[in-house]
């Protein structure tokens, strides 16, 4: 069996429980987050759940280094520089998104979604996924900081939907140094997925135009 046919089969099995553990770790991060009077015991069975989960994500990284055959050298992060990245932060997993399609496309004959139905759910879910954890990330280090406008989730919450879809009213807006670093993946990320969506929309309006200006004329 070549690299090509292990690497697809460990996809295909493995693609589907690391996206709900990476539920688990987006969950188990906005428990710490979120929950500030949480017990020591349950501070520490999530802090133990998000380093588990972590672990998880690198093994699986090592893994497809090397079912993939390329030798341990620089070339396999430059050519899945996505992996790589999602390795080192793992909240912005949910941009793995179409990988889990994809791995569940395997197993079926044809697409339940047509092109531009599949764009959309992904551009869609990513947005959301991204949107959540981008809210926690920016609250967690936002909320304590002096002259901070974002004091709650909530204001967290609204800065990332006007983020992401790019009005940016500008009355909340972060103030530290990460903050502001979260901010700029999230406008790069946002104008992406806004752009995703625009062009699948836009495209599937220009294919039902054209047939409807190739149908013959009543008669």
């Amino acid at each position: 069996m070549d690299a090509d046919s292990r690497l697809s089969r460990w996809e295909t099995r493995s693609e589907v429980p690391l996206f709900a553990a990476s539920l688990v770790f987006l969950g188990s991060y906005a428990v710490q987050v979120l929950a500030r009077g949480l017990p020591g015991v349950w501070h520490d069975l999530t802090l133990a759940v998000i380093l588990a989960t972590w672990a998880l994500f690198v093994a699986d990284y090592a893994i497809r280094w090397r079912l993939s055959g390329d030798p341990p050298r620089p070339s396999y992060v430059r050519h899945h520089l996505l992996d790589t990245v999602v390795v080192l932060l793992p909240l912005l997993r949910p941009l793995r998104v179409v990988r889990l399609y994809d791995a569940i496309q395997r197993r079926r004959d044809e697409p339940r979604l047509s092109l531009y139905g599949r764009v959309i759910a992904y551009a869609g879910t990513s947005a959301v996924l991204l949107g959540f954890a981008g809210a926690l990330a920016v609250y967690q280090q936002e909320r304590d900081a002096p002259g901070a406008t974002i004091r709650t989730f909530g204001d967290s919450v609204w800065w990332t939907a006007s983020t992401l879809t790019t009005v940016g009213y500008g009355d909340i807006t972060p103030v530290t140094a990460v903050g502001r670093t979260i901010a700029t993946g999230m406008m790069i990320g946002g104008l992406a997925l806004l752009g995703a969506v625009t062009g699948a929309f836009s495209s599937w309006l220009i294919q039902v135009f054209t047939r409807d200006d190739e149908r013959p004329p009543a008669r």
